[in-house]
């Protein structure tokens, strides 16, 4: 059996809302050649101490996606292609990608979909063990807040730091009679842990349909009451029917793990969301983008409570007035 290979040529901040982006025309999951350095973590998770210097990062990034084919089942590599140019075009309306071209080739069966679990093991962020479901909680690990959670093809683990750096943040401002907002939720990670750390409610957004199997998946293996999170599919940005089902000045707390180019047109529009006084959490942010997110935190009119960093990635948290 053999897998054609859709390979972008695209940009590595635009690497996760594409991967996102192309599951709803079948692309599950890539493979992602970029020249970024790896992180501490990732080195550990690797059990690699020490590397070789590599080359500089200048920026660009390959993501391959690889679809099944057979004499029963022939993929249409050049409908693929329009169809993943189309889903590139809608996102230029908001965003970089690059150049975004395309190139198709074959290669020969593997199993991609298990060989890639010799590689995620559970790691901690801080107080919090985050494990997948093939692995088993240590009996020193027993009395520690547990996020079972596995890898998806288009959602995150928790693992990289624009996610840790939210869960640092809501740690410090959720209370039992939060009610959150949780804006391209994804795996629902964000909202669930709020919700394991005491919150009273969450609702969830996001643009990929198959987020709802995410979240719910997510939702019974961390044993979380179906009526305390609710799921909307949706650009809340440009809908307002997604808006005001949301609902306006409901909300303690919004948090928006998102690109800052999203951010940029979404932060006028949710903080008719938050109540009064309510906490704006946002990350996502490479460092070279934080003064434009901070500028439009102000420009709607909330004030910057604390910037937090981690690696080269950037959290704002602001405050909308009483």
């Amino acid at each position: 059996m053999k897998w054609k290979k859709f390979t972008i040529k695209t940009i590595t901040e635009a690497e996760d809302i594409i991967i996102s982006t192309l599951y709803d025309i079948g692309l599950e999951g890539a493979q992602i050649e970029d020249k970024v350095p790896l992180t501490p973590l990732e080195k550990e998770q690797m059990f690699v101490d020490i590397l070789p210097d590599g080359p500089e990062d200048d920026g660009i990034a390959y993501l391959s996606f690889f679809v099944e084919e057979s004499e029963e089942n022939p993929v249409d590599a050049e409908e693929m292609v329009q169809n993943i140019n189309r889903e590139l075009d809608e996102l230029r309306n908001f965003m970089e990608v690059g150049e975004g071209t395309v190139m198709v080739s074959e290669t020969e069966d593997i199993d991609w979909i298990n060989n890639w679990k010799q590689f995620f093991h559970q790691f901690y962020i801080d107080d919090l063990l985050v494990i997948p479901s093939w692995e088993e909680v240590k009996p020193e690990d027993k009395d520690k807040m547990i996020l079972h959670i596995d890898p998806g093809t288009a959602f995150g683990t928790g693992m990289h730091e624009t996610t840790q750096l939210c869960i640092r943040q809501l740690k410090k401002h959720i209370t039992p009679e939060t009610e959150l907002l949780d804006v391209g939720t994804g795996s629902g990670i964000l909202a669930i842990l709020s919700l394991m750390y005491g919150i009273k409610h969450a609702v969830g957004t996001d643009l990929d349909p198959c987020a709802v199997e995410a979240v719910h998946e997510n939702m019974e293996a961390n044993h979380i009451a179906p009526e305390s999170f609710e799921m909307m599919i949706g650009n809340i940005i440009t809908d307002k029917a997604v808006q005001d089902k949301a609902g306006y000045e409901k909300y303690d707390i919004v948090v928006a793990n998102i690109l800052a180019d999203v951010l940029v047109p979404l932060t006028p529009v949710i903080v008719n969301q938050l109540k009064p006084g309510g906490v704006y959490i946002t990350s996502g942010i490479i460092d070279n983008k934080e003064q434009t997110v901070r500028d439009a935190v102000e420009a709607a009119g909330m004030e910057v409570l604390e910037v937090t960093y981690q690696g080269e990635w950037v959290s704002v948290t602001a405050r909308k007035p009483e």
